[in-house]
């Protein structure tokens, strides 16, 4: 029996001449919240639509729950993909989804699911066509929480969703995780929102795996330095530079590595001003360009 929920090898999707996917290899461990990310076009949506059986694999080895996921009902039982641009019948409402997916997800919760159409005040009656892009969205997060999959995937989940409302799906869904661990999946550009959740990161550029690292790991990875540019120069060279700012005779340079007190002492002798950057800040400049350093990428 294997210990992963889904395993990953060299796992590679071609359209033609176009490599959607390219050679990836990764695991997802049982209960733990994964950050899959990366810019629009990079590969996630294709790599979910794979781990789910709604594509196949061009080569490279795909195994959920330690089977082949392809018309496998055992594993696809199991596994909860949600995702922005679900259709459903033009004539089913609320209600329907919500008795649908008690049918299709063995450990659904009806008296969850209820408490949650409170929390989102769903209509119950209303047709899904008829939804504003939020409601629609809310009832993807009713659907994917109150599955309470082994595996649940989130693909953009909350477009159209209020701040608000962002907010509650978090808080609902660490208090369901909390209670009834399993592993999710969150696949989305709101970094920041999320970043207190995840604990494990693996980001896709370019169809290929840029980082695949424990989230407290990368958090604290990368800084800023700020001042004149010269003296920015001195203090970066031979580090792994990620983004490089600037305005006028001044200069703000992101680099991919820890700030060490030798760093920080050196930077304070310069005359120069360090700060963390942010999780969705390191994933943004490391996928607008690759690293400055020797050999051009992260060793």
């Amino acid at each position: 029996m294997t210990s992963s929920v889904v395993e990953v090898k060299n796992l590679t999707k071609s359209y033609g001449k176009v490599t959607a996917v390219n050679d990836v290899t990764f695991s997802l461990e049982p209960n733990k919240i994964y950050g899959l990310l990366g810019r629009n076009g990079a590969g996630k949506t294709t790599i979910m639509h794979m781990i789910t059986a709604q594509l196949f694999a061009t080569s490279g080895e795909l195994k959920v729950f330690g089977e082949e996921p392809y018309e496998n009902e055992r594993v696809l039982s199991q596994v909860c993909f949600i995702k922005e641009s679900l259709k459903y019948p033009d004539n089913y409402m609320v209600k329907d989804v919500l008795e649908l997916s008690a049918s299709l997800f063995p450990n659904w919760d009806k008296e969850y699911a209820d408490s949650l159409v409170l929390d989102f005040q769903l209509p119950l009656k209303r047709r899904m066509k008829k939804l504003s892009r939020g409601m629609h969205s809310s009832v993807g997060i009713i659907v994917g929480l109150a599955s309470r999959a082994p595996l649940t995937i989130f693909d953009e989940p909350y477009l159209g969703l209020d701040a608000v409302a962002r907010a509650m799906f978090y808080d609902r869904l660490i208090e369901d995780y909390s209670e009834y661990p399993r592993t999710i999946v969150l696949s989305t550009h709101l970094i920041d929102e999320v970043s207190r959740m995840l604990e494990h990161i693996i980001v896709i550029d370019g169809g290929k795996i840029l980082i695949n690292e424990d989230a407290e790991e990368l958090r604290g990875s990368a800084y800023s330095i700020a001042g004149t540019a010269s003296a920015v120069e001195s203090f970066i060279a031979g580090k792994k530079v990620i983004s490089r700012e600037p305005f006028g005779g001044l200069l703000t340079a992101g680099v991919f590595e820890r700030l060490t007190e030798t760093d920080r002492k050196r930077a304070e002798s310069l005359g120069l001003q360090t700060a963390a950057i942010s999780l969705q800040q390191l994933i943004v400049q490391l996928t607008n360009k690759k690293l400055e350093t020797k050999g051009g990428s992260r060793p």
